[in-house]
């Protein structure tokens, strides 16, 4: 009885879609972690199809937006969600949320199932990220990425590219040409999580800590970020 009072009182007052829409938007949120934890997972898996080892040590930081397509990439006007982390003078920043939204996405997203990796390479590309907006253009901030154990020694992908950015499908990765679109916080995930909101520098810079929820996604990173780095130095 007390319970459907409450029920009643809740409903009168506007609020069960409001605690039914965050109980959904945590529950989303921790999925989107794990099944970034599956991408990462596949990166150390298949090296002769994957991001090169070089790559992936260099890395100041890695964005991952897994099911683009079932997440309404496509039908939904490109745009997408995801989980970015930064490297900072103590190891990996905890989990920042990101929305990735416009742009021309190439020929390769058309695939149901397809995942979105971005790396950002240097200090103003992770600066740009920082900003909390970050639009990508080809001068220079973005190009997809090489793919492989190792990267050509040809490639400008150390010196200027900002960021390189890879789709997944079926196992295998391939560079993807991503121009025009706009990387921002995802602040509705960022409260689901975190239970408040937090300045996205804030949490790239290391100044927040790891919440529970994402903590297999943080040793993913890790342990993927130190194999490729161990890898690189061989």
């Amino acid at each position: 009885m007390k319970k459907t009072m409450s029920v009643l009182l809740l409903s009168a007052m506007g609020l069960v879609g409001t605690y039914a829409s965050a109980g959904t938007g945590r529950e989303d949120t921790v999925d989107r972690l794990q099944k970034s934890v599956d991408v990462i997972h596949a990166i150390m898996e298949t090296p002769d199809k994957g991001i090169p080892e070089e790559v992936l040590s260099n890395a100041k930081c890695i964005l991952v937006v897994p099911d683009l397509v079932k997440g309404g990439f496509i039908v939904g006007g490109k745009h997408g969600r995801g989980v970015a982390t930064c490297r900072t003078a103590h190891g990996w920043s905890a989990p920042a949320f990101v929305s990735v939204g416009g742009g021309s996405w190439g020929m390769q997203i058309g695939v149901e199932g397809v995942d979105l990796i971005m790396l950002v390479m240097n200090d103003r590309g992770m600066q740009h990220l920082l900003s909390s907006k970050f639009a990508l253009t080809g001068e220079g901030s973005v190009a997809a990425g090489p793919v492989g154990r190792h990267a050509s020694a040809g490639t400008d992908w150390k010196m200027n590219t900002e960021m390189l950015t890879y789709s997944r499908s079926k196992g295998a990765f391939a560079g993807l040409t991503l121009e025009g679109a706009v990387i921002q916080q995802d602040d509705d995930s960022t409260v689901a999580i975190y239970g408040k909101k937090l300045r996205f520098r804030n949490i790239l810079s290391g100044r927040v800590s790891t919440p529970e929820s994402a903590t297999a996604f943080m040793e993913a990173i890790s342990h993927a970020s130190h194999q490729a780095q161990v890898a690189d130095a061989k």
